[in-house]
C-alpha cells in the first residue's frame, strides 16, 4: 500500500498531529477573538496643540501662587499587547480622572519657577476598553489592588523659561520622585506646558522597563502578554486654589 506523504506512521505520530491541530485551532480562535472582536484602535497619546494658548500673560505674577488639580485632568498607562507570538494591532490604554494634588508657582525678578508640586493618582480606578483587562491589572503587573496609588513629588525648584508667559506651549524637563507599585525612583520627565491667568496645562509621559518599578510584565495564561516596557502618561489641568 502506498502511504500518503506526511501521513503519521505511528499512533504517537497521530496523537502528535492531532495535538498540533488543536493548538493551531486554539491559536486561530484566539486570534479571531482578539483581533476581530476586540477593538484594534486605542486613544492617542496626550498632547498640547502648539497654539493651545494665544494670549500672553501680563507678567509672571499672573500665575503666582498655588494651583490645584481641576476637572478634565487624566492619567494612565499605555502598553503594547501581544497574542501568543503575534503583536497586537494597537496599544492597551487605561486611564483615570481620580487625581489629586497641587503645584506652587513663584514669580521673582521677572522670572517664574515651580517651587513645589505633588500629585496622587488612584490607579485602582484605571479603566480601559476591556473590563477583563482592568480586572487583570488589579493582581498582575501594576497590581493596583495591592498598590492603589501612584505619586509624583517635584525634586526641587523648577525654573521655567522666559517664553513661559508668552501664551504658547513650551517644554521643560521636570525632575521628581515617581512612586509606582510601591517603588520610588527619581526620574526626569519631559513636560509640555501652557499657562494662562485662569488655567495651567501640563502634559507628559514616562516610558520604562517593568523591572524599574519592581513589576513583572503581565501575562494571562501565556496567551495574552505585553512587551517589556510600559508608559505612564498624564494630562493635568490646574486651577487656582
Amino acid at each position: 500500500m502506498v502511504r500518503l506523504p506526511g501521513r503519521p506512521r505511528t499512533k504517537r505520530g497521530v496523537l502528535a498531529a492531532i495535538g498540533a491541530l488543536l493548538v493551531t485551532i486554539a491559536l486561530g480562535a484566539g486570534a479571531f477573538v482578539y483581533f476581530v472582536l476586540f477593538p484594534t484602535s486605542s486613544p492617542k497619546p496626550f498632547g498640547l496643540a502648539p497654539a493651545k494658548r494665544a494670549t500672553p500673560l501680563s507678567s509672571a505674577a499672573s500665575v503666582d501662587g498655588r494651583w490645584t488639580i481641576a476637572a478634565g485632568s487624566r492619567a494612565g498607562y499605555r502598553v503594547r499587547e501581544k497574542l501568543a507570538f503575534l503583536p497586537a494591532l494597537s496599544d492597551a490604554v487605561g486611564r483615570t480622572s481620580a487625581i489629586t494634588g497641587s503645584a506652587t508657582f513663584s514669580a521673582s525678578g521677572g522670572g517664574l519657577a515651580v517651587t513645589a508640586a505633588s500629585f496622587v493618582i488612584d490607579v485602582s480606578t484605571l479603566k480601559s476598553n476591556e473590563p477583563m483587562r482592568d480586572e487583570h491589572i488589579r493582581t498582575l503587573g501594576l497590581q493596583s489592588a495591592t498598590y492603589p496609588h501612584a505619586t509624583f513629588v517635584l525634586a526641587g525648584p523648577l525654573a521655567l523659561p522666559a517664553s513661559a508667559i508668552d501664551g504658547h506651549v513650551f517644554s521643560v524637563p521636570v525632575m521628581g520622585v515617581v512612586t509606582i507599585h510601591g517603588t520610588a525612583r527619581t526620574v526626569t520627565i519631559p513636560v509640555s506646558m501652557a499657562l494662562s491667568s485662569s488655567r495651567i496645562d501640563a502634559v507628559g509621559s514616562l516610558t520604562f522597563p517593568w523591572s524599574e518599578f519592581n513589576m513583572t510584565a503581565p501575562s494571562v495564561g501565556g496567551f495574552v502578554s505585553v512587551t517589556g516596557r510600559a508608559t505612564m502618561e498624564f494630562d493635568l489641568r490646574l486651577e487656582r486654589a
